[in-house]
């Protein structure tokens, strides 16, 4: 049994949402599906994409690297509790619809009394944003002696849910990061998270979309600081009185 030991982090002073209903629990062959009216076979694997790639927050049986296709990842999906605020949302991944591409991250096996508790936290975790539909995927393991594709459920956010910003070039997304914080830490590190993932354990994938903005943000970060530290060389600046 394994369990990652990093937790989310609670934020005092709001509200916990009703924890939704999980999807449901089948002894019959599963099939691609979606909603709530998955039809799940134990052992169940939940593929994840963004931040559960390093911090998945419950107890899983084993963990492989690889990817799912037919889909794109995008920074499109606004965060005002983990990674953002009401005031100042920050921008977390979701997946697209697109054929001709494939999205890399780790799937989790979960088995026994880990389902259950998996399920209900992932709902849990994901309905504070609200609006996440739940699919069947074929998942490939990256190892080289994998056989079949792995039936994973996988969350994704949906147009539809209030959070949802949809696209905005590199640049203003990075801008974005750059000034957004919720109770699990600074957007940027989430950011910058999910890029070394790529770049440490899938090295031979392309990411256009999420390296463009990680070099965004790096050239928007010194000029951020000269700026900062311009203000205060003025601040410190005795003023000439006038008259």
């Amino acid at each position: 049994m394994k369990r990652d030991p990093q937790r989310p982090e609670e934020c005092p002073g709001r509200p916990e949402p009703p924890p939704p209903s999980p999807p449901l629990l089948s002894s019959s062959p599963p099939g691609e599906a979606e909603g709530a009216e998955l039809k799940l076979t134990p052992p169940v694997w939940i593929f994840g994409y963004g931040s559960l790639v390093w911090r998945p927050g419950f107890e899983f049986t084993s963990r492989k690297v690889g990817f799912i296709r037919g889909y794109s990842r995008r920074f499109w999906q606004g965060d005002t509790f983990h990674r953002g605020s009401e005031r100042m949302p920050g921008r977390v991944v979701t997946l697209l619809e697109d054929c001709g591409a494939c999205t890399w991250g780790v799937a989790y096996e979960v088995c026994g009394e880990q389902i259950a508790a998996s399920l209900q936290y992932l709902n849990m975790r994901e309905a504070v944003l609200g609006g996440y539909d739940t699919k069947l995927v074929k998942f490939h393991p990256q190892e080289k002696d994998a056989e079949e594709p792995i039936l994973a459920l996988v969350y994704i956010a949906t147009p539809q849910n209030p959070s949802y910003l949809g696209p905005a070039s590199e640049e203003d997304i990075a801008a974005q990061i750059i000034v957004s914080s919720g109770c699990a830490g600074h957007n940027i590190e989430y950011l910058l998270r999910l890029a070394d993932f790529m770049r440490y354990f899938c090295p031979q994938a392309e990411d256009k979309h999420l390296f463009s903005i990680e070099e965004a943000l790096i050239s928007i970060l010194p000029c951020l600081y000269y700026t900062e530290e311009s203000l205060e060389e003025t601040a410190s600046v005795p003023q000439k009185s006038k008259g």
